[in-house]
């Protein structure tokens, strides 16, 4: 995002006067719900999502047009206490870059909840001081509805966002207000993006996400933290597309519990991974999935720039 300078706002024959345009960047704390919410959004999965807090490593962008608006939405990783590994500081910045670059910050909240990395988040976004809207997730948990009240004005207390809204990313609902309240406060602008465009990332790129998503539902506890995948090739052959991919781990002791007994594991992620791919994808899809050892990986700033997560 920090080469959107380059694209111009200058009204163009296409462009209506109240026609609006911007980046909408979803931040929050962990596993408050922001790339199920994207994905809701967009009506499409773009964004991997699991229960494991810091699922997402990198900023994803979601394409929205409308006839009298473009919203990019812009889902991001967590915003997290304790930067120990280079892994967890590159998500970090990753998060605050799409904080300093956004038209419109929306906060992402888990209904009822607020914690230490909640206020610091909106620490973040009060020192950018840039127009910010809530968006309270996770609703459908809230049994009374009423219990919702004195939540929202304990978060207009807070802050001066332009708008409060209760959302449900998981159910869909109240999707249209959102989008609604969120095009109302971007700049007067042209399109950024070609309309067909939905977003920034390739299939290369989905397929690995896709396949670490797989990864994080089978192994659950036992999911090594320096983990990553890479397409190590992708061709066309026979009518299908073969997909070679490294499954990377930071110690030599975790490459057993990633393969399992008799390589059972590795299977059961390949086969979910390939069956979504085939799906999502449209077409035939082969897999083949190697575990390779990089020992401390997830320290090392050289090969996090290799693998694409800073």
């Amino acid at each position: 995002m920090s080469k959107r300078t380059e694209r111009s706002r200058e009204p163009s024959p296409a462009a209506t006067v109240d026609h609006r345009s911007g980046f909408a960047a979803l931040v929050g704390r962990p596993n408050v719900g922001k790339s199920t919410l994207l994905n809701a959004l967009m009506g499409e999965k773009l964004s991997i999502v699991t229960p494991r807090p810091q699922t997402t490593r990198h900023r994803v962008l979601g394409v929205h047009t409308t006839e009298s608006a473009q919203i990019v939405f812009v889902d991001t990783p967590g915003l997290h206490r304790g930067g120990s590994r280079a892994l967890n500081r590159a998500m970090n910045r990753t998060a605050a870059a799409a904080l300093a670059e956004a038209d419109l910050d929306v906060l992402v909240l888990e209904a009822l909840q607020w914690t230490e990395e909640d206020e610091l988040v909106l620490r973040r976004i009060a020192q950018g001081g840039r127009p910010a809207l809530a968006a309270v997730n996770k609703i459908d948990r809230v049994r009374p509805r009423e219990r919702l009240l004195p939540y929202l004005g304990e978060l207009a207390r807070r802050h001066a966002f332009v708008e409060l809204v209760p959302v449900s990313g998981l159910k869909g609902k109240n999707l249209q207000p959102l989008t609604e309240a969120i095009a109302r406060h971007l700049p007067v602008s042209p399109a950024l993006f070609p309309k067909e465009q939905r977003t920034d990332r390739d299939e290369r790129f989905r397929i690995a996400e896709l396949i670490r998503e797989k990864l994080t539902l089978v192994l659950a506890q036992e999911l090594p933290y320096g983990i990553a995948v890479e397409i190590e090739r992708a061709a066309e052959e026979e009518g299908q597309l073969t997909i070679d991919a490294a499954i990377w781990v930071d110690r030599e002791g975790h490459k057993p519990i990633v393969i399992g007994a008799r390589g059972e594991r590795l299977k059961q992620v390949g086969r979910s991974a390939r069956l979504e791919l085939n799906r999502l994808l449209g077409r035939r899809l082969h897999l083949t999935l190697w575990v390779k050892v990089r020992e401390g990986w997830a320290d090392s700033a050289r090969a996090l720039r290799e693998l694409g997560l800073e």
